[in-house]
């Protein structure tokens, strides 16, 4: 079993620095000219800097998206277990994940970070 594994990650290792060899070789050229990387606006100087800020709770509402979206993408395999045998084992992998959720979620909710 370690044997495929090691065969397989060197096989997408190898497979990975070729293609993104392959893409350096048939991309453009990109040269640094201080023309071509400014922002183009009819031939006129900008007017102000390009880099605005933001609110940081903005930010903060984006990682809590994020983080969420990433558990919601993970609770995707317990569909697939729905297949088992041990339907035991099943609903307490399910339980658990969805009690960790559901506590991260009233944790920011009552630390007003969402």
């Amino acid at each position: 079993m370690i044997y495929l594994i090691t065969i397989l990650s060197v096989t997408t290792l190898m497979l990975m620095m070729l293609l993104t060899l392959i893409s350096i070789l048939i991309s453009k050229k990109m040269s640094l000219d201080r023309e071509k990387s400014s922002p183009f606006e009819c031939g006129f100087s900008p007017k102000n800097s390009a880099r605005l800020p933001f609110s940081l709770q903005f930010f903060i509402i984006t990682l809590m998206f994020l983080i969420f979206d990433v558990e919601i993408t993970l609770i995707i395999p317990i569909i697939i277990t729905i297949k088992m045998n041990n339907m035991l084992t099943m609903i307490s992998v399910m339980v658990i994940f969805m009690m960790v959720l559901i506590l991260g979620l009233l944790h920011e909710w009552n630390h007003w970070l969402i």
